[in-house]
């Protein structure tokens, strides 16, 4: 099938409060503006070298989602444009695009990443860490940037219950948090392998690489 074909199957099969993100790193121009021509507006890169180049070239009314691990120094080359940073993973680098979002007069849309996995090469808060951000979040410290919510990834396995209970326990922290906080309304969970599970457990949000656009070039 073409990449305009698997998207609009999986758009149709999409519950309407789940967001897609087309994840579209390594993927040619070419490739994009076909899921573009498609009807598909939001993209997700996690490399911050490739995703400024395609920011640059490609149609402005994209919505680019930076979902891979952000280091520290290269928030400063993204906060000026990107939609929604997935991985906020640190304290320190919440801070760091805090203070990049003043530089550029702008608040920049988060989530918070929670390790919910059972592998430590993983990134993410673990729910301590989780509850000090939030207090800081609340006490109203960081005045350009906004928590939309919560991302996390299962653990690569195939076991399906073990992959339900991971984002099961993300949902449950997400409701926690979710109280009495209006603009915290977004949980990113599910990729290409786990995303019917990730809705199933209330995902709002998936990010769908392979599934649209076949398998991955090499970067």
């Amino acid at each position: 099938m073409s990449i305009t074909q698997r998207l609009n199957q999986i758009v149709e099969t999409l519950p309407p409060q789940v967001t897609l993100v087309a994840v579209s790193k390594t993927k040619s121009e070419s490739e994009i503006t076909e899921a573009y021509a498609a009807g598909q507006r939001i993209f997700g890169e996690n490399k911050v070298q490739e995703l400024v180049r395609k920011w640059e070239v490609l149609p402005k009314d994209i919505q680019w989602h930076m979902i891979g691990h952000l280091q520290r120094n290269k928030v400063k080359y993204i906060a000026g444009f990107v939609a929604l940073i997935h991985g906020v993973d640190t304290l320190r680098l919440l801070r760091e695009v805090d203070k990049r979002g003043a530089q550029e007069g702008r608040i920049i849309p988060c989530l918070l990443q929670v390790h919910i996995a059972q592998e430590a090469t993983k990134f993410g808060f673990d729910k301590a860490e989780l509850t000090q951000a939030m207090d800081i979040i609340d006490q109203g410290e960081l005045s350009h940037v906004q928590v939309r919510g919560l991302m996390g990834m299962a653990t690569y396995t195939d076991s399906a219950p073990q992959i339900r209970a991971e984002f099961q326990y993300l949902k449950s922290l997400y409701d926690t948090f979710q109280t009495g906080r209006e603009a915290f309304d977004t949980l990113s969970m599910g990729m290409s392998g786990d995303y019917l599970l990730a809705i199933e457990q209330g995902s709002t949000m998936v990010r769908l690489g392979s599934s649209i656009f076949g398998s991955r070039n090499t970067a």
